[in-house]
């Protein structure tokens, strides 16, 4: 086996180091580049074909992400035990690694090329997905594949005092207010070399908006300025490390020989000339028509003219004509913005297309919003539900579970064309995200608003940046929903046109101006800060003054539209909408938590069948807590009435009378449930009235209506009764003792919730579910010439289980239970 090839160098700012190996694993591949920080190590390698696959016509990059969940010491937990389609954290990491390398290859080079990344190591600490981007850069690199690097990327986290932390671990992001992830290039090869941005993908953090109340700066377009500047600093040192990697691997292995490849035209310069000849004039016209589909028309009629004319001199080469079509198109719509300010549909490059905002368009959403820009539209609607419906996540991260999901879905005819529709695509998946980090700063924490949140938008129409418009209509639906959002958030999309040496910044592009030109950046946020930032680039990067501009014209557009959403709704909702559940949740003490359960969930299923409330117990380990939900408020009231007799029970008086009903029947007697949460023991011994009885199923069954009477409550607030119409027992004849010593209890249940383990449970049978076994009953002097049934029921359990030791001391200790779980782990019912 080769020896590695490694260097490293220290993270400035950090304790952190950044290495790169290669030329030990992975050797067929064309690059391949070990890239480790702290225990996160991960292999990225990079193929291409040596040949250009037949029809190609654009650059076939694929960038796949592989989570091995072996990384995280975990095995998967999917039926088949192995790791099965991409998680969307995966996605998104392709996503960030493609965007920066896509524009780094040669115009022309058309080979498919392919980069993994497979993540050895997760150590939960360091996020992976900026150290796949610089890998991957170092693996093309050393790959001969032609690539115009390198590109370096790093993630800088916005402190709440005030600093950029540049590679912050996973605490170190939930900690702060801003995370920004960064990618760009040297534009010399010296180690000070200035650096362009060519890629940025950025959000506040869950906590974002608490750390601002508690006096956090805010990060504001003038604060994420600043952060593009302070991250050149680790995109230089990444950049310097490669070429570093670069030189060590010549100086070991000798030169990296660039494969062998030509770039392909889509036309030649004949066709060219001809085509720009005779349809610049009508092209031009078919460009100024506003509407998208009278302009698709108007294109596609001035094409079938130019094919029609030009067929008989360039027969079979109707592809080339079509693509200098589009090239001239291209051409013309760039001119007009930089030489006239002009764009497509007329607009200046600072208008914005008409805006539309409306709310509850379906009775039985939850919350529905409906937003339109121009002819981009796009249908949200929220969905509210209990915790349970969390998404469990089984990643290769600390994340294990999500309450705020955001689904985006992009039908074929929202374009006006046919399709398949298999699923969402990788785009649909990052377009989802992002909306979903838009507004992840400004949703209510769920100690504050217990309910998981799940947003579909439904583009209905698509004309440029349906993402943003998402952003939009999620905060409507949200607000009427009665979601208690923090802030509204509104998004806008950017767009950049670069000729001649000068940058002209487009607000709100359509999708023509999205394809045809050299920038598309997103930003949402609220009226005075930024929730979400996207940028991706087609040159070779941008200075800063430029998106600095950018930014501040994006700013200006965001308060338009979130004026024109005021409009529709100007605050959240004060209640939930009827058709959504009704949520109260509140904390409990953990030893508690038993009581709430029951042994093997009796108590809890008993409470949820009998109100229709739907109930779930948790806990951190420190402190239970209780959630219930039902579309009926009064059954959630009756739920938390009956959970609170559980946790303070109410108090029976001696000599007092009560209806109660048999909610559990054993050997030595029946348990009466006769208050909330309080029930007591009526005695085999006192039920036949100065009779035997041989068994108690004999005179009471479960659910039975019976009138008691207390006899006794032991200092442990255990219950003995007695039937009504009975006599009451005399202290002699030791139906105090029995009332302690055959385990009579103050609590067990609510209303036939079937005992809390730790009333009946002290003498259940092994089968009963309560695993701490009978407890030795305390001596009673029964009176001469009495049977004493205590001692026969002592005597019956010693034969069962032998020799029952010195009496047990009661405590109140919680029991175990079947559906509670451990103590200090997390309880789902």
């Amino acid at each position: 086996m080769s020896d590695a090839i490694s260097v490293s160098a220290p993270i400035s700012g950090t304790d952190k180091t950044l290495s790169f190996e290669a030329g030990k694993l992975a050797q067929l591949a064309d690059g391949a580049v070990v890239g480790r920080i702290g225990d996160t190590v991960l292999l990225a390698t990079a193929t291409a074909a040596r040949s250009v696959r037949e029809g190609a016509d654009f650059f076939p990059l694929t960038v796949d992400i592989e989570e091995r969940t072996y990384a995280a010491g975990k095995i998967p937990g999917s039926f088949f035990r192995r790791e099965g389609k991409s998680s969307d954290q995966a996605i998104l990491t392709c996503r960030l690694i493609d965007r920066p390398l896509r524009p780094s290859f040669p115009k022309g080079f058309r080979n498919e090329v392919h980069v993994v990344g497979t993540i050895f190591g997760a150590d939960q600490v360091n996020p992976h997905d900026v150290l796949a981007i610089n890998s991957a850069s170092a693996a093309l690199m050393l790959s001969g594949i032609p690539f115009e690097g390198p590109i370096g990327s790093v993630r800088v986290a916005y402190s709440t005092d005030g600093e950029w932390i540049p590679h912050p671990t996973f605490e170190e992001g939930d900690e702060s207010t801003f995370e920004l992830v960064v990618a760009g290039r040297a534009l010399d090869e010296s180690d000070d070399a200035e650096i362009a941005i060519m890629m940025v993908e950025a959000g506040g953090s869950e906590r974002s908006f608490q750390y601002y109340e508690e006096g956090a700066p805010q990060v504001d377009e003038e604060v994420l300025a600043g952060g593009l500047e302070a991250a050149k600093t680790w995109i230089r040192e990444s950049i310097v490390l490669q070429r570093e990697l670069v030189a060590a691997y010549v100086a070991a292995r000798g030169p990296i020989e660039t494969i062998e490849y030509s770039t392909q035209a889509d036309y030649a310069d004949d066709v060219w000339e001809r085509v720009e000849a005779i349809g610049t004039a009508d092209l031009a016209a078919a460009n100024v028509l506003s509407p998208k589909a009278a302009r698709n028309a108007g294109l596609a009629e001035v094409t079938d003219s130019i094919l029609t004319q030009l067929s008989g001199e360039f027969p079979d080469r109707a592809g080339e004509i079509k693509a200098a079509v589009r090239s001239l198109t291209k051409k013309l719509v760039r001119k007009r913005i930089v030489d006239d300010g002009l764009r497509i549909d007329g607009r200046t490059t600072t208008d914005i297309r008409p805006l539309s905002a409306e709310v509850d368009l379906f009775p039985t959403a939850h919350g529905s919003a409906l937003f339109q820009r121009g002819e981009t539209q796009v249908l949200n609607v929220t969905t509210l539900g209990m915790p349970r419906m969390n998404q469990l996540l089984d990643t290769i991260t600390p994340d294990d579970h999500k309450r705020y999901m955001h689904h985006y879905n992009f039908p074929p005819f929202s374009t006006g064309e046919t399709g398949f529709m298999r699923g969402p695509k990788r785009r649909e998946i990052g377009h989802g995200l992002l909306a979903e980090r838009a507004l992840l700063p400004v949703v209510p924490y769920e100690e504050d608003f217990p309910y998981t949140l799940r947003l579909v938008s439904d583009v209905l129409a698509s004309n440029g940046s349906t993402s943003m418009a998402s952003v939009c209509g999620s905060t409507l639906s949200m607000m009427a929903a009665g979601v208690p959002l923090k802030a509204p958030v509104a998004g806008i999309a950017m767009g950049l046109v670069y000729d001649g040496g000068t940058y002209v910044t487009l607000t709100d592009i359509l999708g023509a101006e999205d394809a045809f030109g050299d920038m598309d950046f997103k930003v949402a946020g609220t009226r005075d800060v930024v929730t979400a930032l996207q940028l991706d680039t087609k040159i070779d990067g941008l200075p800063l003054d430029v998106l600095t501009k950018a930014l501040m014209q994006a700013k200006e557009a965001r308060l338009t539209i979130l004026d024109v959403m005021a409009g529709a709704i100007s605050e959240p909702r004060s209640e939930v909408a009827a058709s959504a559940p009704k949520i109260i949740s509140f904390e409990i003490p953990m030893d508690k938590i038993g009581e709430v359960i029951g042994p093997k969930g009796k108590v809890i299923n008993a409470l949820q069948q009998e109100t229709g409330a739907d109930i779930a117990v948790d806990d951190d380990g420190m402190v239970g807590t209780v959630t219930i939900g039902a579309k009926d408020g009064v059954a959630v009231e009756e739920a938390r009435r009956r959970i609170s007799t559980i946790l303070d029970p109410p108090l029976a008086e001696v000599g007092a009378t009560y209806q109660g009903k048999v909610v559990n029947i054993t050997k030595f007697g029946a348990f009466v449930n006769i208050l909330p949460g309080r029930d007591g023991l009526l005695h085999i011994s006192k039920m036949g009235q100065g009779k035997r009885i041989e068994r108690v199923e004999d005179v009471f069954e479960l659910g039975q209506p019976v009138e008691v009477r207390v006899d006794d409550i032991d200092p442990q607030g255990k219950v003995s009764l007695s039937l009504a119409g009975e006599a009451p027992a005399s202290s002699s004849s030791g139906s105090s003792s029995s009332g302690s010593s055959s385990g009579s209890s103050s609590s067990g249940g609510s209303g036939g919730g079937g005992g809390r383990g730790s009333s009946r449970g002290d003498h259940s049978d092994p089968d009963s579910g309560n695993d701490r076994g009978p407890r030795r009953p305390a001596a009673s002097a029964a009176p001469a010439g009495a049977a004493s049934f205590e001692d026969a029921f002592e005597e019956e359990l010693v034969q069962q289980f032998g020799d029952l030791g010195p009496a047990a001391t009661e405590t109140a200790d919680r029991p175990s239970s079947g559906g509670g779980g451990g103590r200090g782990g997390r309880r789902r019912r």
